[in-house]
């Protein structure tokens, strides 16, 4: 059974950091481009970042880019995204998504992101 459960969520202060991580079972996880998304209330889903197979290859949302940075940990079918520089926009629900931009894969429950002072 194919299961993503995500952590590492929390309330942080703008310009804070936070680190979030992804642990997937029931499926060959190296096997598989990984991404993050999030949803804020009352918005739609909005595709944050994805990483290719081995990780070297990674892609960014504008709103993100340069502030975020998604790794994996293929030995431990481990997703993370380091988040630097937080702002109140980036609060949402954050999950990871099997598949690439877009994909409708299976997507876990998420972990709360709120960025307030």
């Amino acid at each position: 059974q194919v299961r993503l459960v995500e952590s590492g969520g929390g309330l942080v202060r703008p310009g804070g950091s936070l680190k979030l991580s992804c642990v997937a079972s029931g499926f060959a996880f190296g096997s598989y481009t990984m991404s993050w998304v999030r949803q804020a209330p009352g918005k739609e889903l909005e595709w944050v970042s994805e990483i290719s197979l081995g990780g070297g290859v990674k892609r960014y949302a504008d709103a993100v880019e340069g502030r975020f940075a998604c790794s994996r940990d293929n030995a431990k079918s481990t997703l993370y995204l380091q988040m630097e520089n937080l702002e109140p926009e980036d609060t949402a629900v954050y999950s990871c998504v099997i598949g690439g931009w877009g994909s409708d894969g299976p997507r876990g429950q998420g972990t709360q992101v709120t960025v307030s002072s």
